[in-house]
């Protein structure tokens, strides 16, 4: 959904300020009044607003309580190996599922992105999208402490945990195998591009397998083209 042109305007807001619009969404989507305004301005605030706090901080803080929150999830499944659980685990906390699950909730509409950042689409891009999403997680976390946060990402990630997401062997490690089945070399992938600003940067990546053939795809990240790569590789040639 496209935030409207006045609400991307109001949505800086004044120094130490939420938007109201931001603030009412976030109390919707966290369950309560918020207690620090500075706390969830820094989790929606991209780097190219050069304000002295942005999400990164809070981003680092998110991803451990994700990673957390999603492997006592998984442990319940006692008959699920190690190996198992850890390949959904990736799956689950990938910047992908992170960012997926932030356009789920319409967090995107909320970023607070600089002019340029917002012009070159950074409020569709997944690493953006999914840092943002971590950020809120950990400025959760300390607002409100573990248990929220985990019963948080217990309801976020409800659809794409029920969808079984990483219980199918991940493209690269599929064709890994499949090469090696196949007395092949292990495959190779190359950066064929990369294309726009940072914030908004489009990868495409090649991978051949020796006497095979060769695939190429795109992608917002470097291992996300390797993977989507990987993935039409195994539709071509597998």
């Amino acid at each position: 959904m496209e935030p409207h042109r006045g609400h991307i305007l109001s949505s800086l807001g004044k120094p130490g300020e939420l938007d109201p619009a931001a603030r009412a969404f976030l109390v919707a989507l966290t369950g309560g009044a918020l207690a620090s305004d500075a706390l969830w301005r820094e989790a929606l605030t991209h780097g190219s607003l050069g304000e002295p706090r942005d999400y990164q901080r809070l981003e680092f803080l998110g991803d451990r309580v994700l990673g957390l929150s999603i492997a006592d999830w998984l442990f319940a499944d006692a008959a699920a190996s190690e190996g198992k659980l850890s390949q959904r685990l990736n799956a689950l906390v990938s910047r992908e599922t992170c960012a997926e699950v932030a356009r789920a909730l319409d967090v995107g509409a909320h970023i607070r992105l600089g002019k340029q950042a917002r012009d070159d689409g950074g409020v569709h891009s997944d690493n953006i999208l999914g840092d943002v999403m971590e950020a809120l997680i950990g400025a959760l976390f300390v607002e409100r402490g573990f248990d929220a946060a985990r019963d948080f990402v217990r309801r976020a990630w409800a659809v794409p945990m029920a969808s079984g997401a990483g219980q199918r062997k991940h493209p690269k490690a599929a064709l890994q195998e499949w090469a090696a089945g196949n007395r092949r070399k292990p495959p190779v992938y190359t950066l064929v591009t990369r294309e726009g600003p940072d914030h908004a940067a489009k990868f495409t990546v090649a991978v051949s397998v020796n006497g095979v053939g060769e695939s190429t795809a795109r992608g917002s990240s470097k291992q996300e083209a390797e993977t989507a790569a990987a993935s039409e590789f195994m539709k071509t040639f597998a």
